[in-house]
């Protein structure tokens, strides 16, 4: 099994990435595991609670459950990830069943502060985008997808976005093997990625 970590700034493309590197290999070879579905149930929060709560903090995210599934899929058993919301910010009763395959990525934008997953990711991919291009994407996703004024989604930029993204996500692209410029938009990049791994599949093979 590759396990393959793939991060990066809030809105710089990582899903585009993900996307590319699914197409071009064989079907049923990826699956996926999303940082997101791993952040802590905080349901029982008041609203304006939840308002305040950090998504771009490493504290955010249950680390030691998600290693813990990636150790379980590397042995060869299927997860069943989490079901996380936005909106309500508590986990569902259900879960996605997840099953042990040739490839599997880790894809979040804080996947390489935590040593403990890092030392599980065979290649560590860092996507990189102009801040301004990031902010488009924010503000498009967190009005359609999370239910948030353009204004909610400008506070929560400038409270939280922005200054750990400065303090956590980019610093630590020193730990990537790959950085991915221009987001998702760098075919040549996404391609030269996927590439390497059809080798690394292929040395394993071998």
């Amino acid at each position: 099994m590759l396990t393959i970590g793939i991060a990066g700034g809030s809105g710089s493309g990582k899903t585009t990435v993900v996307r590319e590197i699914v197409r071009s290999l064989p079907k049923d070879a990826v699956s996926l595991i999303s940082q997101d579905a791993y952040y802590r149930d905080n349901g029982h929060l008041s609203p304006e609670e939840r308002a305040r709560i950090n998504f771009d903090h490493p504290s955010s995210i249950e680390f030691r459950l998600l290693v813990e599934h990636l150790d379980r899929l590397r042995s060869g058993e299927t997860i069943g990830m989490p079901v996380y919301s936005y909106v309500s910010c508590k986990r569902s009763e259900e879960t996605i069943p997840v099953k042990p395959r040739k490839v599997v990525i880790v894809e979040g934008i804080l996947i390489l502060t935590n040593a403990s997953l890092r030392k599980r990711l065979d290649i560590k991919v860092y996507v990189d985008a102009d801040p301004d291009d990031r902010l488009i994407r924010i503000i498009r996703r967190d009005i359609e997808e999370r239910g948030r004024s353009f204004l909610q989604v400008l506070d929560h930029y400038e409270r939280f976005v922005k200054p750990m993204h400065l303090l956590f996500i980019e610093p630590n692209k020193r730990y990537a093997d790959i950085i991915i410029p221009q987001g998702g938009r760098n075919r040549i990049a996404t391609d030269i990625l996927t590439s390497r791994i059809r080798q690394k599949l292929l040395e394993e093979k071998s």
